[in-house]
């Protein structure tokens, strides 16, 4: 077999790797790119959460007054 033949094979090795190596990549990037939109949707804003305290808080204020 000649030395070229080899180095062919070789290289074709390589590029087949590096193909698959892409290729992985690519769907783990999709994957965490829909992992992250799913958290965006999920997340609390902190405005969210402040608005809701405070109306919490005006609740027990309110309750505490009856209590008095």
């Amino acid at each position: 077999m000649d030395m070229v033949h080899i180095i062919d094979g070789l290289m074709g090795i390589i590029v087949l790797g590096g193909g698959w190596f892409l290729g992985t990549q690519s769907r783990e990037i999709k994957r965490i790119d829909i992992l992250l939109n799913k958290t965006r949707e999920d997340y609390a804003k902190r405005d969210d959460v402040t608005v809701a305290i405070n109306r919490l808080e005006e609740k027990i204020d309110r309750i505490l007054e009856r209590m008095k």
